[in-house]
Formats: C-alpha cells, sequence, structure tokens
C-alpha cells in the first residue's frame, strides 16, 4: 500500500505551507505543530513528514524544539521523518537518537555525498535523500540556489549507499495545488532501484486514485500539504482509497 505522509513545515516555530517556496509566501496553518501532528495521528495516518524550513535556509537546526515537541506528542505512534538544515553527520546521529524514524538528506548530498554515504551504512533504513528540482534541474540551501546536476544523475550517485528513500519534489509546483509531476516522479523511480516518494503540488482526490494506480506501484508513497490543510482531500477517503 503506497504510504501517504502529511507534511509539517516549520517556519519560527508555526506549522506553514510556502508557495513555490518562497519564504515570504508562507501560510500558518497551525501555530502548535505538535497539536496538528496528533490531529494527523487522530485522523488514521501512520507516517508524518517534517521539514524544517529555517534549518534549510540556515543550514543547521532552528525549529528544534518544535521537531522535539511532535516526536514526544506523536513518535510511539507515527514514523516521523525530517529534512531541512541537517548537514553532518552528528547532525543525524542527533536527530535519529532523539526518536525520529529517518532522516533526510538535501543539500549535503549534492555538496558531499560521501557523508551521505557514510550516514546511510551507520544507519540502515534511517537516511533518505532529498531531491528538489527547479526546471529539472537540483536546487539546494532551501531552494534558493539551483545546481547543475539533473534529477537522474543525481539519484544515481546514491544508488548502491543504501540509501532508504529518495523524496522527490517539484518546486514549480509546491503549494501551489498543481497536481504531482508524475511522469517525471515515476521516471525517475523506473530510473533507480531505490524508492521514490512524490512530492509537490498533490492538489485532489484525482492524485490520490492515481497513487493508487498500478502505474504508481513502484512508489513508496507520496507527501501532501496544503490539499490536506484546505480540506481538498478528506484523509479518510484516502486512505482507505489507497488501502483498496
Amino acid at each position: 500500500m503506497p504510504i501517504l505522509f502529511p507534511a509539517i513545515d516549520l517556519k519560527d516555530g508555526e506549522c506553514v505551507r510556502l508557495k513555490l517556496g518562497l519564504m515570504d509566501e508562507a501560510t500558518v496553518y497551525n501555530a502548535d505543530p505538535a497539536a496538528q501532528a496528533r490531529a494527523f495521528r487522530t485522523q488514521g495516518f501512520t507516517h508524518l513528514h517534517v521539514v524544517d524550513l529555517n534549518g534549510a535556509f540556515e543550514g543547521r537546526a532552528v525549529n528544534a524544539a518544535a521537531v522535539e515537541a511532535i516526536v514526544a506528542a506523536v513518535g510511539g505512534d507515527m514514523k516521523v521523518q525530517l529534512g531541512g538544515g541537517i548537514r553532518t553527520l552528528a547532525d543525524v546521529e542527533r536527530w535519529l537518537g532523539a526518536g525520529l524514524a529517518r532522516v533526510i538528506l538535501g543539500t549535503v548530498a549534492v555538496r558531499d555525498p560521501a557523508l551521505v554515504r557514510e550516514a546511510a551504512r551507520r544507519f540502515p533504513g534511517k537516511v533518505a535523500v532529498g531531491i528538489d528540482a527547479k526546471g529539472g534541474k537540483v536546487a539546494v540551501e532551501g531552494w534558493a540556489e539551483s545546481s547543475e546536476l539533473t534529477v537522474e544523475d543525481m539519484a544515481r550517485r546514491f544508488e548502491d549507499a543504501g540509501v532508504s528513500a529518495i523524496i522527490y519534489t517539484d518546486i514549480d509546483r509546491d503549494g501551489i495545488l498543481a497536481g504531482i509531476n508524475w511522469d517525471a516522479t515515476i521516471a525517475l523511480a523506473k530510473a533507480v532501484r531505490i524508492p521514490v516518494i512524490a512530492s509537490g503540488g498533490l492538489a485532489s482526490m484525482a492524485d490520490i486514485e492515481r497513487l493508487a494506480a498500478p502505474e504508481a506501484a513502484l512508489l513508496e508513497g507520496a507527501i501532501s500539504g496544503r490539499a490536506l490543510y484546505d480540506g481538498r482531500i478528506d484523509p479518510a477517503e484516502a486512505l482507505a482509497r489507497l488501502r483498496g
């Protein structure tokens, strides 16, 4: 069964959603991220995707208190994965020791692939790579900078590294409810053996239907943010469709 990951994006201690990755285009959905995590648990979700947005830009943990509160609230019942500002092996060790199920390495995966391989070796099954793409090229530093790497080239770097998943985000669709870039996401899943999670643009039950379709069976799942917060996706209906 594909996993539907509700998203909690943290900015200044609050649960927000960005539009196209722009920090000044943030909508606050809940001032209490732990309460939001509990709400998702109550709705039946088993996994949670958390991003420290300030951390992604600053290269260090900024919303640590909010992340710790989320893990304390739901970590026993939900598998929580975190990305944003995780740049060193010490960061990886710290967060996994704090009860996270998985950490997501993005910028450092571009800058220092060897660190990702070492983290995956030390912590099997607990390290994912975040690939955020704009115009087909990998973006870094909280999406503020573009690289010359293509998405597939980046993914292939880690084929034999023991990475547990790739979280692929199409920045051009993120937060605008344009629908997931299914063609690019499924092409990536076919190009590598690492499980791929779709992120960016999940808009409606039509995307849930697509996720449940046989052609998407290669994917580990998808991440949903704004569509859940705005009520465009009914959690019970979505989870039932993915189960059946």
